[in-house]
């Protein structure tokens, strides 16, 4: 598709949510978003774009019509269901003293 300009427009391209995992760092951490056509372009963008200076290791892009989130406003009622099952914390379990690796 192109624009009144001739040149190609992003409108129709879905927009990827980018992650990075840093070369130090455990997890991947959302560094931003980015337009394109397809998963193989996103995933080459997202490492020209977000990883210049070779900060990460490994990188996630997915489309943001693909993630599902909780709604901030309904966290009390969300998250509320967790707070009364206390076996789910490791303090609620003695660990024996033979114990040496867990």
């Amino acid at each position: 598709m192109t624009d009144a300009t001739g040149s190609a427009t992003e409108k129709s391209w879905p927009l990827w949510e980018v992650f990075v995992r840093g070369k130090r760092g455990l997890s991947h951490v959302h560094v931003g978003s980015l337009h394109a056509p397809d998963a193989e372009l996103a995933l080459r963008n997202a490492r020209d774009l977000y990883t210049r200076r070779q900060e990460g290791v490994s990188i996630w892009v997915v489309k943001a019509d693909d993630i599902t989130a909780s709604s901030p406003a309904e966290k009390d009622s969300f998250f509320d269901p967790a707070a009364d099952k206390i076996y789910r914390h490791p303090t609620f379990y003695d660990v024996p003293e033979d114990v040496e690796y867990l």
